[in-house]
């Protein structure tokens, strides 16, 4: 199964994450399928490839429930057709 979840990077007390698509059993910082996007929590940025975002979800990728509410929040479900 895929999965669409955060990959940390940056280091103690300056996190970011990267948002990628990668096997549901691989580690959390292990090699990815493909890189989606970027969020920093500490400044609130987000940065989404969506057209690749949408065809993941398309292909029946599930995301987290913290990508769901960056998701949800960058209204990308609005343009999903499942």
């Amino acid at each position: 199964m895929i999965k669409l979840r955060l990959k940390r990077f940056g280091k103690k007390g300056e996190v970011s994450y990267r948002i990628v698509a990668a096997v549901a059993t691989s580690r959390r910082d292990g090699r990815p399928i493909e890189e989606l996007g970027f969020y920093n929590p500490r400044t609130n940025e987000t940065k989404l490839n969506v057209p690749a975002i949408i065809k993941r979800l398309q292909e029946g990728a599930q995301p987290t429930e913290t990508v769901r509410s960056i998701l949800t929040k960058s209204k990308v479900y609005e343009q999903v057709n499942v």
